[in-house]
């Protein structure tokens, strides 16, 4: 069947015969329009095919252009009194210079920044106050101190006492580690052969009431053991080999270093040095101007400035002091030589606040 008689058999809906008129028919009024008017014709073909990439002005620069065509014009553009709203955005600059105006702050820290200076370079006087207050020696450390074991010993044998002692005296009290040093050499038991065929148990029994009794004996016997296969009987002479034994912390290390060898590589920085040198003044954590929170901070920072011709006194010198007189409660500050110069002074209480007695009313 040819297409025309086909196309002329199918017969569509009336709604979509209209719709499809009407398309044709906007379609002919378009292009008659068109053909009417090239120009916009020509207009709408070109913006259709064209993008305005330029920048657009900026507030500021727009301002400054009016303000040069009017004094071109010989006219004088008038102030501005509502400012524009870009001269409210944050400028980060300008925030920091203004911020940089609020002295009060600034004063505080340079102030505080002065005052430590000032402790810094009293510290002779100080250090000087201090050695006159200790001239008695009737300090615990002066009697009873770990550089006091083995004293009568060869020297080989007196350095593995010096070792023994400061283990224990880790968190104890001069008195109990001197008196516990004596136990072990009256049993024999101040040679590192005799430590090893001990029984713990017996060691831990003859060291108590060390602090942490158990566990020192444990790392006396180890330490031992390696005193004997690898030093020859005698104690490791550099602080690594030192610090690798259990038990033995940088402060040991250092005061053993300094005692048994005579080689100060180091302050050693026990409570007492690390309490009073923050009541002096004299440490603070790296980068501030706060209080050192422990020891080993204490002696980095006191290792940066005192000379080191005064590393190895200033621990039983300051020890001494903090048994007899800078106290950690109630320090004893109206006995104290320094207290004109020291920081801290006046400012914990000397003596426990007496509970007043209740009285009943007759």
């Amino acid at each position: 069947m040819p297409l025309a008689l086909l196309l002329s058999r199918i017969r569509l809906p009336p709604a979509a015969m209209a719709s499809t008129r009407s398309a044709s028919s906007a379609r002919l009024v378009r292009a008659s329009r068109a053909e009417a008017n090239p120009v916009v014709r020509e207009v709408k073909r070109e913006s259709s095919v064209s993008f305005d990439i330029s920048k657009p002005e900026s507030p500021s620069v727009k301002r400054k252009r009016v303000k040069r065509e009017l004094e071109e014009n010989g006219e004088h553009p008038v102030k501005q009194v509502v400012p524009d709203i870009e001269d409210f955005r944050y400028d980060k600059t300008k925030a920091l210079i203004s911020s940089s105006k609020a002295t009060p702050p600034l004063v505080k820290v340079e102030k505080k920044a002065r005052v430590s200076a000032v402790i810094k370079e009293n510290w002779e006087a100080v250090l000087r106050g201090i050695k006159n207050m200790r001239l008695s020696g009737q300090a615990p450390v002066d009697t009873k101190g770990c550089e006091k074991a083995g004293s009568l010993l060869p020297p080989k044998e007196r350095r593995f006492a010096v070792l023994i002692s400061t283990m224990m005296s880790s968190q104890t009290k001069d008195e109990v580690t001197h008196a516990a040093v004596e136990r072990l050499s009256e049993n024999g038991l101040l040679d590192p052969d005799a430590i090893v065929r001990t029984d713990e148990a017996m060691l831990a029994n003859l060291i108590k009431p060390v602090g942490f009794y158990q566990r020192k004996a444990q790392f006396i016997k180890e330490a031992s053991k390696i005193c004997l296969e690898r030093f020859g009987g005698d104690i490791p002479d550099s602080l690594n080999e030192l610090l690798a034994l259990r038990g033995v912390g940088p402060k040991m290390a250092h005061l053993v270093m300094s005692i048994a060898w005579k080689n100060t590589q180091g302050i050693c920085v026990d409570t007492h040095v690390h309490r009073i040198s923050n009541r002096l003044g004299w440490v603070f954590r790296e980068g501030t101007k706060q209080k050192t929170t422990t020891p080993e901070q204490t002696r980095i920072s006191l290792e940066k400035w005192l000379p080191k011709d005064e590393w190895e006194p200033i621990n039983p010198l300051l020890v001494g002091f903090g048994q007899t007189i800078c106290t950690p409660l109630r320090p004893k500050c109206d006995m104290c030589g320094i207290n004109n110069l020291c920081p801290s002074a006046f400012k914990e209480s000397s003596s426990p606040n007496p509970k007043q007695k209740k009285t009943r009313s007759p």
